[in-house]
């Protein structure tokens, strides 16, 4: 049954998915997507909108049992975990609801169910349930989801061990659990859960927590979370999983090869994520495959004509924000403008834990291992009057320079509200600012920004402040 012609159709409506669809429909092309479950994916229904809500629950939580502190008071506080979920569930269906919307506004057809394909003319043919759809070109945009270890027995079971959605909903609070991976993911849930009390352990298999941050914001994170009563296992790997009637014993082997049992209520799968490609029929097609990931062009186009990739099942890094503008880059490159190929060097990442991380670029190991003669500037929340006065003065802004061109090779942060922060960082780069104009750039005061002109200033033995 044949069912319609469309100039692209989008198979996956997450941020990835949805953007490319509506880039598209405002350059004109009559557009379609695919899409097997809710619009907005992973992100806005089970990833970074629905955990946001929870961690700011926690935030809240974790101030007001701080109220003393300033000058207010705030009896028997609590906390009702069904209704933090619940929120957290409203503020995702909220805006899932708003990317219909903009379906509707650009007039994008939105096609309820799963999608396979196989060799057609312009681009391969789209089969959806029964119905066929032809396009000139189509656009994946499947995502990715929680990677398991089977064979270890390191697989969710919906009860004692989570993946992100159990970790997200749950009926009552854990009174412990153990983290399995120091990722954003992992450190993020890690920290919802020992905020709102519950005896939490991370094991991380690299030698430090957040093992992609540079190393310097990943040992101060460290520091801070350790204070907060995480539990840190660090070179460390989960051998097995032994369930009992009430617990999960975990057998954690350090790199000494001594193996410790941590029994917990709950173990959270954290280890990292698997893209979705089966099932798609690419290997009829012959789309080239790398380590399980899609193979893409600066452009998000495939091996395979009129096909494209974008977002996590084109590979690293597995943001939203990545795959948003992956997406545009790939459907502006379509309709024949002009666009710079797509690169991930500028692309900021952010952990939402507390303290909060951010960063963009090399970290200082990184640019030296390039060849790079670096200077490093720093300066400490503990400096900045802002930063008193919220009574949140542990942080750090770090910066890196070349040290012949003044080129910013990277920022990195962590501290309060510096997911927010790092955004001008992300700029400077893009504009390829060097440290002159940093410098010459003027912060309002009192802010939190201060303290990112300060590292500029501290990079070439100029700081004002410390």
């Amino acid at each position: 049954m044949s069912s319609g012609a469309f100039d692209v159709i989008v198979i996956g409506g997450g941020p990835g998915g949805y953007v490319a669809a509506i880039r598209a429909a405002q350059l004109g092309f009559k557009t379609a997507v695919v899409e097997r479950d809710e619009l907005g994916g992973i992100c806005l229904n089970w990833g970074c909108i629905p955990t946001k809500a929870l961690l700011r629950s926690a935030e809240v939580y974790h101030l007001m049992q701080h109220a003393a502190d300033f000058g207010l008071s705030a009896d028997k506080v609590g906390f009702d975990i069904q209704a933090i979920v619940q929120r957290s569930r409203k503020v995702s269906s909220r805006l899932t609801g708003g990317i219909g919307g903009l379906m509707k506004k650009h007039k994008i057809t939105v096609i309820k169910g799963t999608a396979t394909l196989k060799k057609g003319g312009d681009a391969p043919t789209v089969i959806v349930d029964k119905d066929t759809y032809t396009a000139k070109h189509v656009i994946l945009a499947t995502g990715a989801r929680a990677r398991t270890i089977p064979q270890a027995g390191l697989e969710p079971d919906g009860d004692k061990i989570w993946s992100y959605r159990e970790a997200m909903v749950p009926d009552t609070m854990p009174k412990s659990l153990l983290v399995i991976g120091s990722g954003a993911i992992g450190i993020e849930f890690a920290s919802f859960y020992n905020t709102m009390g519950a005896d939490v352990t991370v094991v991380e298999m690299m030698d430090r927590v957040l093992p992609v941050e540079d190393e310097e914001i990943s040992a101060f994170a460290a520091k801070s979370f350790k204070k907060q009563g995480l539990k840190l296992m660090v070179s460390a790997q989960v051998e097995k999983l032994e369930k009992t009637a009430k617990t999960v014993k975990v057998h954690v082997k350090d790199a000494k090869g001594k193996v410790e049992i941590v029994e917990v209520e709950k173990v959270i799968m954290a280890v990292g994520i698997a893209a979705n490609i089966e099932n798609l029929g690419l290997e009829a097609l012959g789309v080239k495959i790398d380590r399980g990931h899609v193979v893409n062009d600066g452009f998000g186009r495939t091996n395979v004509k009129g096909l494209y990739a974008v977002g996590d099942v084109a590979g690293p890094p597995w943001l939203a924000h990545k795959a948003s503008h992956e997406a545009v880059v790939c459907v502006e490159k379509i309709a024949g403008e002009k666009v710079h190929p797509f690169e991930t060097s500028n692309i900021p990442g952010c952990t939402y834990c507390h303290p909060q991380i951010a960063s963009v670029g090399l970290t200082e190991a990184k640019a030296k291992e390039a060849g790079h003669e670096v200077k490093v500037g720093r300066f400490p929340f503990v400096g900045n009057g802002k930063a008193i006065a919220l009574g949140d003065d542990q942080g750090l802004v770090k910066t890196v320079f070349d040290a012949k061109t003044g080129e910013l090779l990277g920022a990195h942060m962590v501290g309060s509200e510096v997911t927010e922060l790092i955004q001008g960082y992300v700029i400077g780069r893009q504009l390829e600012t060097t440290e002159a104009e940093l410098m010459h750039t003027v912060f309002p005061h009192p802010t939190l920004s201060e303290m990112m002109h300060e590292s500029v200033l501290d990079a070439y033995g100029r700081a004002l402040h410390f």
